[in-house]
């Protein structure tokens, strides 16, 4: 299927690796330039290495910290100044915080920095290019909005998907579509090496709670990010679409 994405501008943040990475990487299959951003200046050039090793366009790369005060406002002002305009924004930079008994405030504010504020920050630079255009796409990762366990990113993915579907009725006549994606146990280094850091740990959580029987792929996660960011899904918004391998919501 063409998702007639060539040489639509691209914005992927958290995409040094997981999710972002794969996103970037199908973006730039569909013949779209993709501006990739993340922390890791390093994982970002791999990226761009292995992107033009397929045949895509080198991306254009911008190291941001999103959790930063200015780091949103300045990330859309550099892509702006390089591309000339968006026309496709993922919103994927975000990242899991279980908390100790005694979290501090410090903990909470962060999460809702990179889970939340980050992206309504994000998408409210740059959606004044796509109303101009009369043409949008933004694709926002959220994830588990409730956890058996208390983790500061549920409540801040919470919002985000609270914000995205008031945003969504606002833009739609703009012809701008919001939509999430509540991705559940993806490989990643975050989920391997924070969640879950034992193989006996992977193992019970999937046994309880995914009738998949294993965790996802990133790339498993992107085809479906392709699609929604693509002309072809106009009649899709203010929607969330769990990719969990069918995990179940039970409270036991």
């Amino acid at each position: 299927m063409d998702l007639q994405l060539s040489g639509r501008r691209c914005l992927v943040t958290g995409a040094s690796s997981g999710i972002g990475r794969a996103v970037a990487a199908a973006l730039a299959a569909e013949g779209a330039f993709v501006a990739i951003a993340a922390r890791d200046a390093s994982a970002l050039e791999t990226l761009s290495h292995e992107i033009v090793g397929k045949g895509g366009e080198a991306p254009a790369i911008f190291t941001a910290d999103l959790a930063a005060p200015d780091g949103p406002k300045a990330l859309a002002a550099a892509a702006l100044s390089a591309l000339g305009g968006i026309d496709v924004l993922i919103n994927n930079a975000g990242g899991s915080r279980p908390l100790p008994p005694d979290a501090g405030d410090d903990i909470w504010e962060e999460s809702f920095a990179l889970n939340f504020r980050s992206a309504r920050k994000l998408t409210e630079a740059l959606v004044p290019g796509m109303k101009a255009a009369k043409w949008g796409r933004i694709v926002n990762v959220t994830g588990a909005i409730v956890a058996k366990a208390l983790n500061a990113a549920s409540p801040a993915k919470a919002a985000l998907e609270s914000w995205s579907k008031a945003l969504a009725a606002d833009l739609a006549p703009h012809g701008i579509t919001v939509n999430c994606i509540a991705p559940g146990r993806i490989n990643s280094v975050q989920i391997l090496n924070r969640l879950h850091p034992t193989e006996d740990s992977r193992r019970t959580f999937i046994e309880r709670n995914i009738p998949a029987g294993r965790f996802g792929e990133p790339e498993e996660v992107a085809p479906l990010i392709a699609f929604l960011a693509s002309p072809q899904a106009a009649y899709i918004t203010g929607t969330t679409i769990p990719v969990d391998g069918g995990a179940l919501r039970l409270a036991f």
